[in-house]
């Protein structure tokens, strides 16, 4: 497996991740990253945003197995936010959201001073992986969260 920077023929790939995932939960709701505007073009999306990166994951066959990316968090400069760490079904409970996630704090540690995160308390095996690396959950998400309908907050210092 190789882990790099989003390119944009992966756009298609990773937003069908991304979307069959959520699908897979019933989470493609309003309010979560299934009705994000730049879904379908992450690559140029996070180009255009400082301080901002998006990795995919790629197979030895040249497949996208997922990725995960790291961002700005509203007006915080200090807090960055763990963006869409998606693998395809095929991929999961292998350990590779671990590689993924080792990569985007590293960059977040080099930037930032604190790494935010939402998601959903159904969502198990990220909610322990999330803990294993050191985060620890909110009460509460942060103002200005573009995902209204999560219901678990993760906060990390770096």
């Amino acid at each position: 497996m190789l882990i790099r920077e989003i390119e944009e023929q992966d756009n298609q790939a990773m937003e069908q991740i991304i979307k069959r995932s959520l699908e897979s939960f019933g989470l493609n709701l309003p309010g979560t990253a299934y009705f994000d505007p730049q879904l379908g073009s992450l690559a140029e999306y996070y180009k255009q945003q400082p301080g901002s990166k998006y990795w995919v994951m790629v197979t030895d066959q040249g497949e996208i197995a997922g990725g995960v990316g790291i961002g700005r968090f509203g007006q915080i400069p200090e807090v960055c936010e763990l963006q869409k760490l998606y693998l395809a079904p095929q991929e999961q409970g292998k350990g590779l959201s671990n590689e993924l996630l080792k990569v985007a704090l590293d960059f977040a540690a080099k930037h930032y001073k604190y790494c935010y995160l939402e998601t959903f308390e159904k969502l198990k095996a990220a909610n322990s992986l999330y803990l294993k690396f050191g985060f620890r959950q909110l009460e509460q998400g942060l103002e200005e969260s573009e995902h209204n309908a999560c219901d678990a907050w993760y906060m990390k210092e770096l």
